[in-house]
């Protein structure tokens, strides 16, 4: 399952492409690699082209003991990044605080060797599902493995959050938040870059501060799909099915869960606050609030600019699509790497919504938090904002 660092830079299959002069001098790289002994097949992706861009498992590594290399031709002055895995983000490689390293970075200035240690590589995710508790959650989060879907093509792991006091509540019924990427959101030993987003403690945090409501969360995992899945141009209508007709009756079936539109949300970054808002815009009767984090609206496009395709959502504006009436949404971007793109798009998005009768600071926020990256960290800082305004006290 794709890392989301690495899913940002992979959003429409585009990573740093070669730099383009016929005559130029093309650099061997030969990266080094030292990983645990018993180590099995390891595999080198980056953001270039002949790394999948960030295919988990596109080149093999030579060798089969501790040292392990790879070579690579590139343009003299080529900037890349790239990480090793055993050939999926599942397991990936890991430094010595034992969580994911950030990327590795090189540049093809002359024939070079480029050493990296590895200390460890993730372990199958089902060893830490089976310790909930070493996650350091506060709360419970319970685990389902393996869940199959009529609608999608993958299965995919899901877990449920229950607050704290859900058990001593009696028939208390709770509002129900799912949420995308869901191995990012409780457990560092599984999250990208080694952060989760802190769900748990940011519940407990606005709770306790009188802010919202306690709810149940239930994290949906991604799968190498995850682009098509998130997309409402390609498979998000079938996700969307999973979600609605597969495993919201499952969750509502096994807990204390509040029903209707204003006790269902939904919360997702990047691609995933981009399904996140197709949720609410075309089955607003099913999910009345939506967090869209860092939104994608660009899509397809990896960045705006000169030469890339319209996004999306503006040729649905011009068709003259319309959003109904009743959902609450939360909007945010950050002003740093993918997010620094993003200001103009929603722009347009938030006019589009005012000139229906949506009204912003009612029915809609929009936050730009000032020097906030494109990353899980920064989505877990103000993981607190999208919460509280969705479901408030």
């Amino acid at each position: 399952m794709m890392s989301r660092r690495k899913a940002s830079l992979a959003l429409a299959g585009l990573g740093a492409m070669p730099l383009t002069s016929g005559a130029q001098a093309l650099r061997r790289i030969t990266v080094r690699a030292q990983v645990p002994e018993g180590t099995g097949v390891v595999y080198l992706t980056g953001d270039r082209p002949e790394l999948g861009p960030w295919d988990p498992k596109k080149l093999a590594m030579q060798g089969t003991g501790r040292e392990r290399t790879a070579e690579l031709q590139m343009p003299d002055g080529t900037a890349f990044e790239f990480k090793l895995t055993l050939g999926s983000w599942d397991r990936e490689g890991l430094g010595p605080s034992g969580t994911v390293m950030p990327n590795f970075h090189a540049v093809a200035d002359t024939d070079k060797t480029v050493p990296v240690v590895v200390v460890s590589f993730k372990k199958d995710p089902t060893q830490y599902m089976a310790d909930p508790a070493g996650s350091g959650v506060v709360g419970q989060l319970v685990y389902w493995q393996d869940v199959a879907s009529r609608h999608l093509s993958q299965k995919r792991h899901v877990e449920v959050w229950l607050p704290p006091g859900y058990e001593a509540s009696g028939t208390r019924r709770y509002p129900v938040l799912f949420m995308h990427d869901g191995q990012n959101l409780f457990d560092p030993r599984m999250a990208a870059g080694g952060i989760d987003w802190g769900v748990d403690k940011a519940v407990v945090r606005s709770v306790q501060a009188g802010g919202m409501q306690p709810v149940i969360v239930v994290g949906v995992w991604n799968t190498s799909r995850r682009l098509q899945e998130y997309s409402p141009w390609d498979e998000g209508p079938a996700y969307a099915r999973f979600l609605i007709e597969e495993l919201m009756p499952r969750v509502n079936g096994q807990w204390r869960t509040a029903s209707g539109p204003a006790n269902t949300g939904t919360i997702g970054s990047s691609m995933g606050g981009l399904i996140s808002f197709y949720l609410a815009w075309k089955h607003g009767d099913v999910f009345g609030r939506a967090g869209c984090m860092s939104t994608h609206f660009p899509f397809p496009a990896y960045v705006p600019g000169p030469g890339a395709a319209t996004p999306k959502i503006e040729e649905e504006i011009a068709s003259g699509a319309t959003f109904p009436p009743g959902p609450r949404l939360y909007f945010d971007h950050g002003t740093v790497g993918l997010d620094a793109a993003y200001g103009p798009v929603q722009a347009k998005v938030s006019a589009w919504l005012k000139a229906q009768g949506h009204l912003e600071g009612r029915d809609f926020i929009v936050r730009a938090f000032e020097g906030a990256d494109h990353n899980e960290a920064a989505w877990r800082a103000r993981m607190d904002a999208p919460l509280r305004f969705l479901f408030p006290a």
